[in-house]
Order: C-alpha cells, then structure tokens, then sequence
C-alpha cells in the first residue's frame, strides 16, 4: 500500500499541471499558514490579503519549484519575505486591535499549543506573553512550535543562521517561562 503523496511530489506535479495535487497542498497548509498570518499580523483583513499573496506567488513558482528544501520550509520562507516585505512598506510594525488575541483563537485548529492547554486563561496568558516577545523571536517560537520546523529550515526562512535561531528560541523561551510561571 502506498502512502499519501509528499508535499515535494504533489508540487512538482502541480508544476506539472496537476491542479488537483494543488488542492491537496493548499488543503494541508491553509489553516497552520493562516494563523502565522493573523499570528505576525494580529489584523484578519491584512492576513487574508497578504495569505493571497503567499498562495499567488506558489501558483506562479509552480514550473520553477525545486524541492532544494521541505515544501513548508518554502511555503514559509514566502510568507516571510512577504511579510518583510509588507512590514517594510509599513516602515513599522502596526498595533494590534484590542481583539487580536480573540479573533487568533477563533482560528480553528486542534493541533496549536494554545489550544492543547486546558484553561482559556492559560490560552490567553499565553497570547499575551507571545505578543510581549520581540517580532523575531515570536516569528522563531510560532515556526518551532506551531510548524515543528527544524532550526536549519527556521534558519533559511528568516535568512539568519542557526546559532541566531537557537539564541532567539532560547530568549523567547526564557521570556515565556518568566512570564507564565511568575
């Protein structure tokens, strides 16, 4: 019996000319890439647009893709540079809305930290404590945590190399730590 098609194959046959092997991607990845958007952007309409954008830029890549690396670690290393991109334009990190925090855990998923934990209050100390971190260090937590990157595949995302992904995890971690367990 066969098993269920690698992200890496089901690209290479969209490249192809296979839209249905996009359907499977884009189901796979849809909802883990969107909260990484709302998460970084903390703003649902700049997130839907810029999750377009990242989702426009694979379709057009699609006859150039190369599995050089794991099709998440290129999936995010697009939402990175897209993000670099709008932030730069922004010249400035917008501020969160007051109800950052509840439209991210409106965002279903079964499988986050946030919602493995047992206590809304919890989940939401959480949030909090996330939010408090320096915009590099949350963007290396949410890829460790949420995406179960490695720090080499962190590392190419962000474009930084893998002693400056263990710092930032490390002093995130210790930031979370501190702050969850006064």
């Amino acid at each position: 019996m066969q098993g269920e098609p690698t992200d890496e194959d089901l690209m290479k046959a969209y490249g192809a000319g296979d839209a249905a092997a996009f359907e499977t991607l884009y189901s796979r990845h849809r909802g883990p890439l969107f909260r990484f958007m709302l998460r970084q952007l903390r703003e649902h309409a700049t997130a839907e647009e810029l999750y377009q954008d990242v989702w426009q830029r694979v379709i057009t890549a699609r006859e150039r893709y190369r599995p050089d690396a794991k099709f998440s670690t290129w999936l995010y290393q697009i939402a990175h540079n897209r993000l670099t991109d709008h932030w730069r334009a922004q010249s400035h990190r917008p501020v969160a809305p007051e109800d950052a925090t509840e439209r991210a855990e409106r965002e279903p998923d079964p499988q986050t930290p946030e919602r493995q934990l047992s206590a809304f209050e919890e989940r939401r100390r959480l949030q909090l404590a996330l939010e408090e971190l320096p915009a590099d260090q949350r963007e290396t937590v949410l890829l460790r945590l949420e995406q179960e990157l490695s720090l080499e595949e962190i590392g190419r995302i962000t474009g930084v190399g893998r002693e400056t992904v263990k710092s930032r995890l490390r002093y995130a971690m210790d930031k979370l730590r501190s702050r969850l367990n006064p």
